[in-house]
């Protein structure tokens, strides 16, 4: 057999690993310039950076021996420390009590819970929509302060337009008793994933495991093309025969696994009907900004990453990569921020040149007050587009006439954040590449439309802790 991946993120790469790995013959396409998606580690100021902050953590056996495979000895156990950062102070995420408290003040802090018991007694009409689903598990009050303005940066839409499943799937269970439960237990038992104070990091960053897997899958045979971008799927009688490149040469395969934008892929398929095309085409992505600031201190802030709630500030994220591992900073002195900023191809910020984005981050790191008056030596601009996919009210409406046809599709499979449509966590995207890989080597048909992030493990319970893999 002949396998083709397109894209090197966490499940395009995974997919050509376990394919090469098993002796399959693979070539693998990726557009940019190196492998992780946006997993990928790059080196700034002679320090390693991720691309914004990307901790690991599963409970999936499967995944875990995956990537303690690639890690090996070559990881630390990283302490989770991440705020919020709301009317000029810093809340514990996850909810630490007194800290709450004394930063709402007793008489806000009063009216959100007030509101919570409202909200239980009287809860909002379950419209599908973002803001009623977290507004009836923490209150109305509680809502407004720490998730709407956060939310409507990063989905560029209203809460109420942004669909429950996202919701149901990043937050599942939580609620307001349940983070209260959380602080007054120290953490202790907790079974929410957003919960986990404690993540394993490489030692390389993140993208160390994505280029081993390339290395490897090298080593075993496979072939990896960087800067090459696909132009185009072509079936045939409804089965993938091969893709053409950017460049116009075309190649045949005997299967085609894609995690390449699914309304790009879909809207260039030569079988497809028009309802199909239309709602490919209406599928939207989020680009994101990110802004690296060097910073002339070791010493700035402890979080790994701030959330930032401040409406009057553009950006929607702040992260230290002080915080994570001294290998990534070896022996210099200064820290690296990278903040984010999230827009459509059709926003001004988008259109603005790399000058002016860095003055904005060095203006609205300094309003934040959390540098001090440490000086700030150079600034770094990184574009990613489509990078989040936006899960619009009853998006899963327009998936659907998509993910029926796909399935008619043979020998085509379709993985990762971009190629499913799922805002997929690393290990929900190594999971996917995993299977899409298996069902090749057995000859089988695993579903993989099923796979979705709120999955809770697939084989028995696993974690990954300092000096290994443990079962829990």
């Amino acid at each position: 057999m002949k396998i083709a991946v397109i894209g090197a993120g966490p499940a395009g790469m995974t997919a050509a690993y376990v394919l090469a790995k098993n002796g399959i013959k693979v070539d693998l396409y990726e557009a940019s310039d190196r492998v992780g998606g946006m997993s990928r580690t790059i080196e700034l100021w002679n320090q390693r950076v991720d691309i914004g902050p990307h901790r690991f953590f599963s409970n999936d056996k499967k995944v875990n021996e995956l990537w303690l495979e690639l890690a090996e000895n070559d990881y630390r156990m990283v302490d989770r420390l991440t705020r919020i950062y709301y009317n000029k102070k810093l809340f514990h995420y996850p909810l630490k009590a007194f800290n709450a408290f004394f930063n709402l003040g007793p008489i806000e802090a009063a009216n959100c819970l007030l509101s919570y018991g409202k909200g239980r007694m009287n809860p909002l009409e379950d419209d599908g929509s973002f803001e009623n689903w977290v507004s009836n598990r923490f209150g109305k009050r509680l809502f407004e302060i720490f998730f709407k303005t956060y939310s409507e940066k990063l989905w560029g839409i209203s809460c109420k337009d942004l669909d429950a499943d996202f919701a149901a799937q990043r937050i599942k269970k939580l609620s307001l008793f349940e983070a209260i439960k959380n602080a007054l237990l120290g953490g202790r038992g907790n079974e929410h994933k957003t919960l986990v104070d404690q993540f394993a990091y490489p030692t390389g960053g993140t993208g160390m495991i994505y280029e081993r897997m390339a290395q490897r899958t090298r080593e075993y045979g496979g072939n990896i093309f960087m800067k090459t971008p696909v132009q185009k799927i072509h079936t045939e009688n409804h089965i993938a025969r091969g893709l053409t490149l950017e460049n116009g040469d075309y190649h045949e395969y005997d299967h085609i696994i894609s995690s390449m934008p699914l309304s790009l892929m879909v809207s260039r398929l030569p079988e497809v009907s028009e309802e199909v095309r239309e709602a490919a085409l209406s599928l939207q992505f989020r680009n994101t900004i990110l802004v690296y600031l060097n910073i002339d201190s070791p010493d700035l802030f402890p979080d790994n990453w701030l959330y930032i709630h401040a409406p009057d500030l553009e950006m929607g994220r702040i992260t230290n990569f002080r915080n994570w591992t001294p290998d990534l900073y070896g022996d210099e002195n200064s820290s690296i921020l990278v903040l984010e900023y999230w827009c459509n191809f059709e926003d001004d910020l988008w259109k603005k040149d790399d000058n002016f984005l860095i003055n904005l981050a060095k203006k609205e790191i300094r309003e934040t007050g959390i540098i001090g008056d440490s000086k700030i030596l150079d600034g770094h601009v990184y574009r990613i587009p489509r990078c989040y996919p936006v899960y619009k009210r009853g998006y899963k409406n327009t998936l659907e006439p998509i993910e029926n046809y796909l399935k008619t599709v043979k020998k085509l499979s379709v993985i990762g954040r971009y190629g499913a449509f799922k805002y997929n966590n690393q290990d929900h995207s190594i999971l996917m590449g995993l299977l899409a890989a298996e069902g090749i080597i057995n000859n089988t048909q695993p579903d993989l439309w099923d796979i979705n992030t709120d999955y809770d493990t697939y084989q028995e319970s696993t974690m990954i802790t300092e000096t290994g893999l443990v079962e829990i």
